[in-house]
């Protein structure tokens, strides 16, 4: 795939809410809608009653690339994005290629209070350059403050328990789905359906919890593929100017790792989401029962993370899985031009051959994995 050709051509086409045909392609790119029920937790916790008047995190659409037109499918990809996202473009190259590769459509489903399940002003760069130099004027200036992270960053130094709950809708959102799919109940797919996921960033982290929870064994056969994803927590660096500010991520990770779960009167029900993500924080804590429970998913969890990404770090992964899992699952790469966490493959990028190597490197290998249903 000319990677580069391929974005611009489905970024003209993808129009949010509207569905389309990729005509050079054969894919048809469908919608969706989706209700959610906030967490006990949200419900119970008078702080949290803000978020529950967010209605756009409640009743959305996702978006599926389908590829072909088959009345119904018996197997599925769940395509889970990064932390602080507000738009779909640079997913769109990555869905079609797992759908057209994989035979499977590919479904990108949103976290909670992410993409088109937060605040339209959270998307507004005119009035999040007002918040931001509000944040600015109250706190000590840094350079990792933007308008483009500074809703996320408000509302997890406001309260730093959001990044849980957010993760833990955003389970109880899948378990839906994947059931309502498995049960026949999903207009695109057949009764007894396969599901496998590919995640990105923080989508991996939610992925990797989904997969050791196991929901009424919903996710009992998923495989996973985690490309930049994988870390556990105390290992990830959030501060970016695209995900959140110094201030918010020191925040995050005191609450987290000394905190989260040991208030007085801690009002979190202690269930198999929370108990998945209590072993994800650091790496001492319940290390040979998380290490063993990768050790048995090995023939079903694979990924790919890079050497210069500095959010998500290669280390880090080898502190949730393992080193032995680690070496085995994941494959470390580089590519011979500049990018990042947050734009592995910048379509901009002069060296056009290096660019679409690197992005088919990493996609045939996902949709070999994935295809493997």
């Amino acid at each position: 795939m000319k990677y580069n050709e391929r974005y611009a051509a489905l970024n003209s086409c993808f129009d949010f809410g509207k569905e389309c045909h990729i005509l050079d392609s054969g894919v048809h790119i469908r919608f969706y809608d989706f209700m959610s029920i906030l967490p006990e937790e949200k419900r119970r916790r008078r702080e949290q009653k803000s978020d529950a008047g967010i209605v756009e995190n409640l009743y959305f659409h996702y978006p599926v690339f389908v590829p072909g037109d088959q009345p119904r499918y018996d197997k599925a990809i769940l395509l889970l994005h990064g932390l602080n996202e507000r738009s779909w473009n640079k997913y769109l190259t990555w869905a079609e290629y797992l759908a057209q590769e994989s035979g499977a459509p590919v479904i990108l489903f949103p976290i909670a209070y992410h993409m088109n399940r937060g605040r339209m002003q959270w998307s507004n760069p005119r009035e999040m350059m007002l918040e931001m130099k509000l944040r600015q004027e109250q706190k000590l200036r840094d350079r990792s403050m933007s308008f483009a992270n500074v809703a996320l960053s408000n509302r997890l130094s406001e309260q730093p328990d959001r990044f849980y709950l957010s993760g833990k809708q955003t389970l109880e959102d899948m378990a839906e789905l994947f059931d309502e799919i498995k049960q026949g109940e999903h207009p695109l797919f057949s009764e007894g359906t396969d599901i496998n996921i590919f995640a990105y960033s923080i989508g991996a982290f939610l992925a990797q919890i989904a997969l050791m929870e196991n929901r009424h064994g919903l996710f009992e056969d998923s495989k996973l593929f985690m490309f930049c994803g994988g870390s556990i927590f105390s290992s990830m660096s959030g501060i970016s100017r695209s995900i959140m500010d110094r201030l918010a991520f020191r925040k995050l990770r005191q609450y987290y790792i000394y905190l989260f779960g040991n208030e007085p009167n801690s009002l979190w029900h202690r269930d198999g989401a929370f108990a998945s993500f209590w072993k994800m924080i650091t790496p001492s804590r319940f290390r040979e029962e998380r290490e063993r429970f990768f050790t048995r998913s090995l023939d079903r969890i694979s990924g790919i993370a890079l050497s210069q990404d500095e959010v998500i770090p290669y280390h880090g992964v080898q502190q949730a899985m393992g080193r032995q899992n680690t070496q085995r699952a994941v494959q470390l790469l580089d590519f011979p031009f500049a990018y990042s966490h947050e734009n592995p493959f910048p379509h901009n990028e002069k060296d056009t051959t290096a660019l679409n190597r690197a992005f088919n490197d990493v996609f045939s290998k996902a949709a070999s994995f994935l295809s493997d249903f």
